[in-house]
């Protein structure tokens, strides 16, 4: 039974229930109802871009924040039980050994049962799904809550396994936009809109950095660079606005937990601010970069080599596949048991935190002249003071040990991109970075010990300078970046190394460019994920390859007046998703598109009765209601390799169709792209 409405008396007639009428405080509970609508319309319809962001960013510091605590909580609890054990050999290697195992174990078991997305970085695969490709159930909220104990686990093997936090936390950051997206366009009744959803997910991208390292600024240009071909300018402000969000929660929340005195940069450095650097020292900062670049492009070619070698050698392969947490507790015992401070690990500073390795190598006092003289101890429990003691062995001497961290480093972390658990690789890389351009400083130091001259006066060469650039040119390099540069600022909070750092960066990006794909790219390569590669040849002949040169000729076009019969051959007999529909057989005029599945749905109807003689063809299917899609864009035979490859990295689409004075002639995808620039990039040997 219908409820029964009436009107209120001296209302203007709009009619309200008998319950409304007659329920207590009729009108203050239509002013709250009316204010909650009038407050949802403002919230949502005037700009509702910022409150979005906003909250995305304040969301995923608050996140960031958490997980850092509990990582803090459970590393001190294992190097509590390393002091307290005792002095037995076997109790303290246990003691070193089972957490990172353990957690590594727990971290790959727990996450890869859930779903098997929560593994890796992200970033690769958030790529593929902001050039257009459709990876399924890839930013399912579900996939969150593994993603987020299974990262914990891994940041609380501490400097062990030596992974970071970046990739996955973009990856988290993603997820929760694609999430808060839904339940924006739900609230308001809006319909989903694909290009609005990937500006949202590119902004998350640089919170996902930002909140990491409280650093707006390189989150948004870090983001652009890998996340995007194409990034419009428009979405700059979006960018910026949900980084500094961000950003400034995370570092407010240190200063609430008593962490910080005021809101400061995460690595602190105290360089020389009057005269960092001497103009010869250019060079030296050049060379440095260069250093980084070749030493980029070979830890690129080892690390896609030996993933590669890992799922495909029928041992590791097998492992990975029926029992992931064994082969990551294999991989982890490996490095726990090389890390053991009292043995090998004595020479790779293994005491040191993650942070603590960057609070040391970017120290500004140069460690080889310090210890020229004199031979400070090695302490038995980690100064935080100095931890510049960490680097230094008596026989080994400061080379020696970073050197040795070097060589083995270099290994361990592509043996730690195998292990099938939530991880980022970029802070390592980082890393490794500044210990390459601490080790050029501190010979430097040693060349020069008054510093070089230059205009009559003499400044002491600075090494934790040269290892700013190395962290920056190394990490640039394997990501295929500039940004680093700026991150490598706002991580120190100085930036009187701007221009000799941007330099090594620039240098570095050079050599790694010219020779390898960036990690993310190799990743994809490696994974077979879709994607579209760059055009890296740009002699003026590649200008001259056009489409008709490549182009799939083998199209199957529909008519309109072809009959069914033929039609149903046609479904039958091949497999594509959609066909392109023609004016008729003779004209071949491109007039539209017809997915495969409506036709199929379309031809399973009934037919109704048609008069005698009339034979039934594809333009009755049309007729009767079947949708037709209209192709507002096409390629020309004429168009350029070049320009048919912006296009679709600009629009992000998989597929067009080529037509001559409107008849259609054939088709460009993904394959005979990504085979046209193969035969450009390295030509094929003449027959």
């Amino acid at each position: 039974m219908e409820e029964l409405i009436g009107l209120r008396e001296g209302s203007s007639g709009k009619p309200v229930t008998l319950q409304e009428l007659w329920g207590p405080c009729p009108h203050l509970r239509r002013t709250i109802r009316g204010g909650l609508e009038w407050l949802k319309q403002k919230l949502f319809r005037v700009g509702e871009d910022w409150y979005f962001l906003m909250t995305l960013g304040v969301l995923m510091a608050l996140i960031s924040f958490a997980m850092s605590f509990a990582v803090g909580r459970v590393v001190r609890a294992h190097n509590w039980l390393y002091r307290e054990i005792g002095d037995s050999h076997l109790l303290r290697y246990l003691s070193w050994m089972v957490y990172p195992v353990a957690l590594v174990s727990f971290s790959s078991g727990f996450s890869q049962s859930i779903t098997p997305f929560s593994g890796g970085s992200g970033i690769p695969e958030l790529k593929t799904i902001l050039s257009g490709v459709v990876l399924e159930d890839y930013l399912d909220i579900k996939n969150f809550g593994a993603k987020v104990v299974g990262l914990t686990c891994t940041l609380a093997t501490g400097s062990t396994i030596f992974l970071g936090k970046v990739g996955p936390f973009v990856h988290l950051t993603v997820m929760i936009a694609a999430y808060l997206g839904r339940v924006r366009t739900k609230a308001i009744g809006e319909t989903e809109n694909k290009i609005k959803q990937n500006e949202m997910l590119v902004a998350a991208a640089a919170v996902g950095v930002a909140t990491v390292f409280a650093a707006p600024f390189s989150g948004v240009l870090f983001s652009i660079e890998v996340m995007s071909s194409h990034f419009s300018v428009w979405d700059y402000w979006r960018g910026f606005f949900a980084a500094t969000c961000g950003a400034f929660m995370f570092r407010l929340l240190a200063v609430f937990n008593s962490e910080q005195e005021t809101i400061t940069s995460l690595y602190k450095t105290n360089f020389r601010a009057d005269v960092p650097f001497d103009l010869p020292e250019i060079f030296f900062f050049v060379a440095v970069g260069a250093i980084c670049g070749i030493l980029s492009c070979a830890y690129l070619f080892c690390q896609r080599t030996f993933l590669t070698f890992v799922k495909t050698n029928p041992l590791t392969s097998k492992l990975l596949a029926t029992s992931k947490p064994l082969y990551s507790a294999l991989a982890a015992l490996v490095l726990a048991s090389i890390t053991y401070p009292p043995g090998v690990g004595r020479f790779m500073a293994s005491r040191l935190s993650m942070k603590q390795h960057l609070d040391s190598l970017f120290d500004n006092n140069s460690w080889a002249l310090m210890t020229r003289n004199s031979s400070p101890p090695w302490p038995k429990e980690l100064d935080p003071q100095n931890l510049w003691f960490e680097w230094y062995h008596p026989q080994f001497t400061i080379f020696g040990t970073l050197a040795f961290f070097l060589v083995m480093k270099f290994w361990m972390l592509i043996l730690a991109t195998t292990i099938p658990m939530p991880a980022g690789y970029f802070m390592p890389i980082f890393i490794f970075g500044a210990a390459i351009g601490r080790l050029i400083g501190e010979a430097l130091s040693l060349a020069f010990p008054e510093g070089i001259v230059a205009g009559g006066v003499v400044n002491p060469i600075m090494p934790g300078g040269y290892a700013v650039a190395g962290a920056a040119a190394f990490s640039g390099a394997v990501t295929h970046t500039i940004s680093t540069a700026l991150l490598a600022f706002e991580l120190t909070g100085q930036i009187v190394h701007a221009l000799p750092v941007l330099m090594a960066v620039l240098m570095a990006n050079a050599i790694a460019q010219s020779c390898q794909p960036s990690f993310y790219d190799g990743t994809i390569i490696v994974k077979k994920l879709p994607y579209l590669p760059w055009i890296r040849c740009r002699k003026i002949s590649s200008h001259r390859v056009i489409v008709e040169h490549f182009m799939n000729r083998a199209i199957t076009t529909l008519a309109k007046d072809t009959p069914l019969e033929e039609v149903v051959k046609v479904v039958t007999s091949t497999d594509s998703a959609e066909y392109p529909l023609v004016e008729s057989t003779e004209s071949q005029i491109l007039v539209g598109t017809m997915q495969r599945a409506h036709l199929v749905q379309a031809l399973q109807v009934e037919p109704p009765s048609w008069a005698p003689g009339h034979q039934q063809c594809l333009q009755d299917i049309l007729a009767g209601g079947c949708p037709m899609e209209p192709v507002t864009l096409q390629l020309s035979p004429e168009t350029s390799l070049h320009q048919a490859h912006n296009l679709f990295e600009l629009l992000n689409i998989q597929s067009l169709f080529v037509t001559s004075r409107g008849r259609a002639v054939g088709s460009v995808s993904w394959v005979e792209l990504k085979k046209a620039i193969s035969n450009v990039t390295n030509p094929p040997a003449p027959k």
